[in-house]
């Protein structure tokens, strides 16, 4: 890896559901693998499928509301909360609200599409 990398081009990564994410360090974006940073926006009464990623993922939220449902309960995410989520937990995340959602994610390892284990 580089010494500095200027990121000012993130590179969009296609999931189901119409959340965009805009990858701006990981493996889609410049082969980084440790880890990557991307930022997200959810559309309103957007949801995906349950997942338990290869990944550790923490979240940052900047805009918005969003709903993280765990085996341990279940936990709403407002603007300037963040969220950790441990590698190989079960988790689903949703945007119940009328208006979108805007939130960072880092993933250590960096994210793949594969590496979130949806369910189907």
């Amino acid at each position: 890896m580089p010494d500095y990398i200027h990121q000012n081009k993130p590179v969009r990564i296609p999931v189901p559901g119409n959340k965009t994410i805009l990858e701006h360090f990981g493996l889609v974006a410049n082969s980084i693998r440790d880890f990557s940073v991307a930022r997200m926006i959810a559309p309103p009464e957007w949801d995906e499928p349950w997942q338990t990623p290869d990944f550790d993922e923490l979240t940052l939220m900047v805009k918005g509301k969003m709903m993280v449902e765990t085996d341990e309960g279940v936990f709403e995410l407002s603007a300037g909360d963040s969220f950790f989520s441990g590698k190989g937990n079960r988790v689903r995340y949703s945007n119940p609200g009328r208006s979108e959602a805007e939130y960072w994610a880092v993933c250590i390892p960096a994210f793949t599409p594969d590496a979130a284990n949806r369910d189907e």
